[in-house]
């Protein structure tokens, strides 16, 4: 028997995007909950009463962390390239070993951070009252930018890949004629050859619209005030808020993972469903509860202090698996033993990761910062852009041989250079291009923070 520590980083072609497609919230806190309105009250309940309030302020905490994920997103998309033996779309040739050490640090919850920030958006926007409108509008806002993306923005990253790898010939006209035919391609021309296309980084729309889409069918059960008397009581708990959604992950990730490994292809992708959707539902049913925020400020620093324990044993068993010699008594021990260790760890470092983000992130983001309006409007663009030009822009500079400090340097400035320039030159003031990036036709009047769908 060996040491090892499941749950590898998929470093899947086209991994890792997030949704910028849940609106800017803010939520009035009364007798039924949270109401769909640009503020909440500053007095909270006693015990189990809601009090209905007029004193109105935004939450602003999830503006910004949506926005602080989406820029992790960017960072870590151009890390990718760089990380050695994790695959991606396009890899340099100044790949370092170290740097599977602070991936994996984020790797195992920045996805779900962004599922359950979804969740929680949709809480408190409280669709309930209008589910076939709120069906059409996220419809609206998550698949026109999706099949957009996917015929004109993503092609670019096939492209680049399989000319790279020796299967696709030079000139981008004539590829993109055949691309657009959407037939297979041949073996291992570039991810998603079998479909002829591939959406790549936007992966994230597709299973997003489809667990929005549940979500309002079942809102009217979850809306029961039975359900509701045991989210609060889940919510009130530290034991049941910690301990139930770890146990849900690691249920997920001993039964489902093995079985069905993480593909980002929709369909069969079981253990990914599994995962995210349970986030995502813990974002809605918990986030419109208002013990759940008084709860995940007072635990903060204990949350804080279990992720930093659990991810320090998920990755100390890394360590262990590598340095152990081959005839330590350690690796006679039964691989049962081992697994189980690395996946338990793994499923509480991500939901208390998550905890402790919520927590921090209402004490410290709840305020109305000047950059706020517009980046919570220009993440969904970026979010749809951010990839292709990573992998265009390294495609450049491969063969310029700048070194393994320079090479990154470029392509992450050119990458933010180049997100920043199209977005607010083109896109924002294109009427009929900003529904295209999960915008409103008409941009805000005023410098509110306005819905960001993803």
């Amino acid at each position: 028997m060996s040491l090892r520590c499941s749950s590898l980083p998929q470093g899947t072609k086209g991994s890792g995007s997030i949704d910028p497609t849940t609106p800017a919230i803010g939520h009035c806190v009364g007798s039924s909950g949270p109401l769909p309105v640009a503020a909440r009250t500053g007095r909270r309940h006693l015990g189990s009463t809601l009090r209905h309030t007029t004193t109105m302020t935004r939450r602003y905490d999830i503006d910004a962390l949506r926005v602080f994920a989406f820029a992790l997103l960017i960072l870590y998309h151009t890390a990718m390239a760089y990380v050695d033996d994790w695959g991606f779309h396009l890899k340099s040739v100044h790949t370092a070993e170290w740097l599977q050490w602070p991936m994996l640090f984020v790797n195992r919850w920045r996805m779900s951070l962004l599922f359950l920030i979804s969740g929680i958006a949709i809480a408190l926007m409280r669709p309930e009252g209008r589910l076939l409108r709120f069906a059409g509008l996220r419809t609206w806002r998550l698949l026109l930018p999706l099949l957009f993306g996917m015929f004109v923005i993503v092609p670019i990253q096939p492209y680049c890949e399989g000319v790279a790898n020796g299967h696709v010939a030079p000139g981008f006209g004539q590829f993109l004629l055949r691309y657009w035919q959407v037939r297979p391609w041949p073996e291992g021309s570039f991810a998603g050859w079998q479909y002829g296309i591939t959406w790549n980084h936007l992966w994230y729309l597709a299973y997003l619209w489809n667990y929005t889409l549940a979500l309002a069918l079942l809102m009217p059960l979850l809306g029961t005030a039975v359900v509701r008397r045991a989210m609060a009581l889940c919510a009130a708990s530290p034991m049941l808020l910690i301990g139930l959604p770890s146990a849900l992950l690691l249920a997920w990730v001993i039964w489902l993972e093995p079985i069905y490994p993480s593909t980002n292809a929709l369909l069969g992708d079981w253990y990914q469903h599994a995962k995210y959707a349970t986030v995502f539902l813990a974002g809605y049913l918990l986030g419109r509860e208002p013990v759940f925020w008084e709860r995940v400020v007072a635990l903060r620093r204990t949350t804080l202090w279990l992720a930093l324990a659990a991810v320090g044993w998920y990755l100390g068993l890394r360590i262990l698996g590598q340095v152990l010699p081959a005839d330590s008594q350690l690796r006679q021990w039964p691989e049962p033993f081992w697994d189980l260790q690395g996946r338990a760890s793994q499923s509480l470092y991500v939901w208390t990761a998550l905890l402790a983000i919520l927590g921090w992130g209402k004490v410290f983001l709840d305020r109305p910062f000047r950059w706020l309006p517009y980046c919570t409007e220009a993440i969904y663009p970026w979010y749809m852009l951010h990839q292709s030009l990573i992998i265009v822009l390294l495609f450049w500079l491969k063969p310029l041989q700048l070194g393994p400090w320079m090479e990154p340097a470029l392509l992450l400035a050119g990458t933010v250079g180049g997100c920043l320039l199209i977005h607010e030159l083109l896109i924002r003031r294109v009427r009929w291009l900003r529904p295209l990036f999960g915008l409103r036709a008409n941009p805000p009047a005023a410098p509110m923070a306005r819905t960001a769908v993803v």
